[in-house]
């Protein structure tokens, strides 16, 4: 075009960079809808599973140990949902009014009980080496795709936020996977340990019956996470680390329960392996899951793009740009310390009497103003 050209030849070359530039707008176009529908593909896999872990449906779930006795009772017991209504704790109905169904109001000693909980749970794990956060409860949908989660669909459990890309976070695990998204760290900085409060928000689509009356299953809880971020050699040993924490602590408040390997069906798509802890809930007649720990190896990292440059072992490093190793992705874990609501299910219908009242554990009496016992309000 810069030389010298013949009119006709010069208007025949400006038409074919039209033509060229149009095609590259439609190629541009066609590039993004195949990037978004392998994106789509992608996020179908589910991570790759432990070699030990029991394959089949949650029936082939294994057991890892079994904590404790089931309390025996002299007396007719109540469950938590009778109990919340006796000694004034829970109100149900009030919630369904102003917010609808699986919602509700703590009351009096239920309030005093959720925040010694958080506050002995957050204390303890502390002493354990995790740094205390509180984390945003609204996250970018993007966020919650690649920590495993579907932010959309019919059956998924999160709340989306119309108009927006941002949706409600059903556990701290979302937001503390974020908290270094499209970092390289610091190798010396590993592991990360984190601790967090938030409440969490799940849609619970589908959950119906008696077995999830009351405070079982809801749409608002509280609840403490812990999350590790390491080598990929070391999330194994963390795995184990984690799920002794939650034993530690569980047995600390009195409760029977039993932990278990979970069947490859039972999962989700990050889960490497997972060990879930389900205690005795007498007035409900079952055992019900509180919490569960999951190594999900490098399955949120790689969505995340959470790396770490591994520090060179050589005594005198070469010169240039080999000097720097490559980066690896990090492992992340993520492991419930607690979930307020079971927690409290498990406490009243455990620890209740005769009388009606219900003992406080004694752990948990420093972090709720010295008191012994919740009783009757009314005579």
């Amino acid at each position: 075009m810069k030389g010298k050209l013949e009119p006709s030849e010069r208007q025949k070359l400006i038409e074919e960079g039209k033509n060229l530039k149009e095609g590259l707008v439609t190629l541009e176009e066609d590039l993004l809808k195949l990037t978004d529908e392998l994106q789509k593909e992608a996020q179908s896999i589910p991570n790759m599973t432990h070699p030990d872990v029991p394959v089949g449906g949650e029936d082939a779930s294994t057991l890892r140990k079994m904590v404790g006795e089931p309390r025996k009772f002299s007396f007719p017991i109540k469950d938590h949902a009778q109990l919340g209504k006796d000694l004034d704790l829970f109100d149900f109905d009030a919630a369904a009014e102003v917010s609808g169904s699986k919602f509700y109001y703590l009351k009096n000693e239920a309030v005093l009980l959720e925040m010694g909980l958080v506050n002995w749970t957050v204390s303890e794990v502390m002493k354990r080496g995790f740094t205390p956060l509180t984390t945003p409860e609204i996250v970018r949908s993007s966020v919650v795709e690649k920590c495993g989660f579907q932010p959309r669909g019919t059956n998924t459990q999160v709340y989306s936020i119309e108009g927006g890309d941002q949706c409600l976070i059903g556990t701290a695990e979302i937001p503390l996977g974020g908290i270094h998204m499209d970092s390289i760290l610091l190798e010396s900085s590993l592991p990360l340990k984190y601790v967090a409060f938030s409440h969490c928000f799940r849609t619970e689509a589908g959950a119906a019956g008696i077995a999830t009356r009351g405070l079982y299953r809801v749409h608002q809880f509280s609840k403490v996470e812990m999350f590790v971020l390491c080598r990929p050699e070391e999330s194994d040993s963390f795995h184990q680390e984690l799920i002794e924490i939650e034993e530690s602590l569980y047995s600390s408040l009195g409760l029977h329960f039993k932990t278990l390997d979970m069947a490859s069906e039972d999962l989700g798509a990050p889960a490497y392996r997972k060990f879930d802890v389900e205690a005795w809930m007498p007035g409900l007649e079952r055992y019900g899951e509180i919490s569960s720990a999951s190594n999900c190896t490098d399955y949120q990292s790689r969505r995340l793009g959470i790396r770490f440059r591994p520090e060179s072992s050589s005594s005198s490093p070469r010169k240039g740009k080999g000097n720097s190793a490559p980066t690896q992705f990090v492992h992340t874990l993520n492991a419930t310390a607690c979930a307020v609501p079971r927690m409290i299910i498990c406490l009243l219908e455990n620890y209740q009497q005769e009388d009606g009242s219900v003992i406080i554990p004694e752990i948990l009496r420093p972090f709720m103003g010295g008191l012994h016992v919740i009783s009757y309000k009314y005579k």
